[in-house]
């Protein structure tokens, strides 16, 4: 990887408080077992039939950082995803990462093939959630 500008040299004007990334799924408890149980994410938030959704929010590192997985009632419209729909998890260690990967493969999640062999290169392990789209774990972070 090429890196063109480093953290401190990336823009401040943007002030954001928090960021949440959503995503729809037909598979809510399934989805949250994976993500919570499994990757090991605490479960920040949860609401049930809200405007006929339901859904759980998961926290990521750093306060202000979360997944938001919601489902409803008439079901989800979402797209199958692709091998590069990613979400990438950078660990500190190997040791940190492979616990994670021996909690996956207990719950019976074996790693898939990256379609990126950036990924195989730097020593990350993909896997796939209940709803096919890819989880990457990564045993240190790029910068």
């Amino acid at each position: 990887m090429v890196m063109t500008t480093t953290p401190a040299e990336w823009p401040s004007g943007l002030d954001v408080a928090q960021v949440r990334v959503a995503r729809p799924t037909d598979r809510l408890a399934e989805v949250e077992q994976f993500y919570a149980e499994v990757i090991g994410l605490p479960v920040i938030g949860r609401f049930e039939n809200h405007a006929g959704y339901d859904g759980v929010m998961l926290g990521l590192p750093g306060t202000g950082h979360h997944l938001e997985f919601t489902s409803h009632a008439d079901g989800s419209p979402c797209p199958a995803p692709t091998a590069e729909n990613l979400l990438v998890l950078y660990f500190h260690g190997d040791a940190r990462m492979y616990d994670v990967v021996e909690r996956l493969a207990e719950a019976g999640h074996e790693p898939v093939p990256a379609e990126n062999p950036y990924w195989a290169g730097v020593g990350a392990l993909t896997f796939e959630d209940p709803d096919g789209w890819r989880v990457v774990l990564v045993p240190a972070p790029v910068f």
